[in-house]
């Protein structure tokens, strides 16, 4: 497992797709989930440090885990099926361990309220995460260094690092 965080949720200006990326916490490594908007603005809206006048959703859910005498140890994102990603809600009931099935959207909006560590499964990393070389700054999937072992065309890096630089990080609540 490899604990990321929160890097931002960002917006796709020309199709309005929003984006969460996650950072590994102890090395240049990236995961991009696309999500919904409701769940774009729960996290943004908790990253910024704001409040609703009424509970949201999440706020709703980490109340009634509380209030029912729960503790949220770590949510996991733990597979990636048919380009589908898979999460984990890991709770402390009375002492006893268990796991609730959820959309990775949902238990990174949990996790931001509550301050609970994010893990993703490193099989999840090694398929559709993204490593930033330090030494020149390029992004290369850990897939493609697997499968490829070849020199990745400079073009296509390009493209990629123009691509990301076109999504904008949302503000104020999730209006760009």
């Amino acid at each position: 497992m490899v604990e990321m965080t929160v890097e931002s949720v960002r917006i796709n200006l020309a199709t309005q797709q929003r984006v969460v990326i996650l950072k590994a916490t102890k090395q240049e490594r990236y995961l991009f989930i696309w999500i919904a908007h409701a769940e774009a603005y729960a996290i943004a809206v908790e990253l910024q440090g704001t409040s609703s006048p009424r509970p949201l959703t999440h706020d709703l859910l980490k109340n009634v885990i509380s209030e029912l005498g729960a503790n949220i140890e770590s949510i996991v994102i733990s597979d990636l099926i048919e380009d589908i990603f898979y999460a984990r809600i890991v709770l402390d009931v009375a002492g006893r361990h268990v796991e609730i099935d959820s959309r990775p959207s949902d238990a990174i909006a949990l996790a931001v309220r509550v301050r609970t560590p994010i893990f993703v499964d490193e099989s999840v990393l090694e398929r559709a995460g993204v490593a930033l070389e330090t030494d020149e700054g390029q992004a290369l999937s850990k897939a493609e260094q697997r499968r490829d072992k070849i020199e990745i065309d400079q073009d296509n890096l390009d493209a990629y690092r123009d691509f990301i630089n076109t999504l904008d990080v949302l503000d104020e609540f999730g209006k760009d």
